[in-house]
């Protein structure tokens, strides 16, 4: 067959067939975040407007036009649902379906050459915003249909394993979740304040080099206060297995253990430091385990309120409850939770090799064919 260059306004034709009968209720609410996949709304939609809202079957291309530079493009193969009026969605056409795999769309879409294209042609726009017409006027060339599928199922067989690598880590963070919520049933909550002591060695020597901070992620990261010209006598030095947190940006999830890995580095005075001085008795990997969920934040709120700048002083973090079990129930706690955050590091892996993939994938195609 050789190489074929058309417009895409030739081989797709939009939907805009929406739920004016309120036939379809907010469980079929769906979304499509930055990583081209369906999700569900994060907020409250009972009191939302649904007449508006955009009917999606299988088969469907669904975009944020003023997000699809950012990834948010998916292609729907999981069943009906409804989106948000704000949403652009479009078909193959009966020609479209003759030559064009939707999975090599997909992977086209999901390409940078295509996000530099998008911002291309919002560029100088007041609201950048990527409407159907400039996705119709998209020129793309082609090989046979064989051939993109031969590409595609190299694409599928990767996706497919980086879909169980997830699936296997949400089943050991559900196993994870369980154990922990049996711990707050069965023992008994202590304050941890007399298991941890707060840490203020200071870079007096300047023995240390290395300058971090504490980001949301809750992992340490390069300052990106400029440090120029400052003395960094006055920070805290941080040594390996020891605790450092933002006491004003706690509750985002600014908190971390130096891993044994990173070595010892300083931060900034403002931040505080400690360390568990009864690691007999509590593993400084399971303090982080609890200091990591996401009920262990909001509470910071509630300790912090009413102070002038909502600082989340030690004080108040000795003051933090949690079940302490047995060491060995402790270990194995632990040692499920790094199997899980394994998996999930092995799945980001996955995910990038996808990603960087497309690309090599449109232009191997294009390359055999040719």
């Amino acid at each position: 067959m050789g190489l074929k260059k058309y417009k895409l306004g030739e081989l797709i034709e939009r939907s805009t067939v929406n739920n004016k009968d309120l036939k379809y209720g907010t469980d079929l609410i769906a979304g499509v975040n930055n990583d081209g996949v369906f999700t569900s709304p994060k907020g409250n939609p009972i009191d939302v407007d649904l007449k508006p809202y955009k009917l999606v079957n299988n088969g469907a291309f669904v975009y944020n036009p003023t997000r699809i530079d950012l990834g948010s493009l998916a292609y729907r193969t999981e069943g009906f649902c409804i989106v948000s009026h704000l949403y652009i969605i479009f078909y193959l056409n009966e020609k479209g379906k003759e030559i064009l795999d939707p999975y090599y769309l997909y992977i086209y879409f999901h390409r940078d050459e295509f996000r530099r294209e998008v911002r291309f042609r919002n560029f100088g726009s007041q609201r950048p915003e990527f409407s159907f017409s400039d996705m119709a006027d998209i020129s793309i060339t082609l090989p046979s249909l064989a051939q993109q599928r031969k590409f595609v199922n190299v694409y599928l067989a990767l996706q497919n394993n980086l879909a169980v690598y997830q699936s296997k880590a949400e089943e050991l963070k559900l196993v994870c979740d369980g154990y922990i919520e049996e711990l707050r049933r069965n023992i008994k909550c202590e304050k941890i304040g007399k298991y941890i002591i707060e840490c203020n060695k200071r870079n007096n020597e300047l023995s240390v080099n290395e300058v971090q901070g504490v980001a949301s992620s809750g992992t340490f990261s390069e300052t990106r206060a400029n440090t120029a010209g400052i003395n960094f006598c006055n920070y805290k030095i941080v040594y390996p297995n020891q605790f450092v947190y933002n006491p004003s940006r706690i509750n985002l999830g600014s908190l971390a253990m130096r891993d044994i890995s990173q070595g010892s580095c300083i931060v900034s005075p403002m931040y505080i430091v400690f360390e568990v001085k009864e690691p007999n008795y509590l593993l400084p990997n399971y303090l982080l385990l609890w200091l990591n969920r996401s009920e262990f934040y909001r509470s910071t709120l509630f300790y912090a309120s009413g102070s002038v700048r909502d600082i989340f002083s030690f004080s108040e973090m000795c003051e933090v409850t949690i079940p302490i079990p047995d060491i060995s129930v402790q270990k194995d706690v632990v040692n499920i939770h790094k199997c899980y955050i394994e998996r999930q590091r092995i799945a980001a892996r996955l995910k990038e090799q996808l990603n960087n993939l497309c690309p090599i994938l449109i232009k191997g195609s294009l390359e055999t064919e040719n």
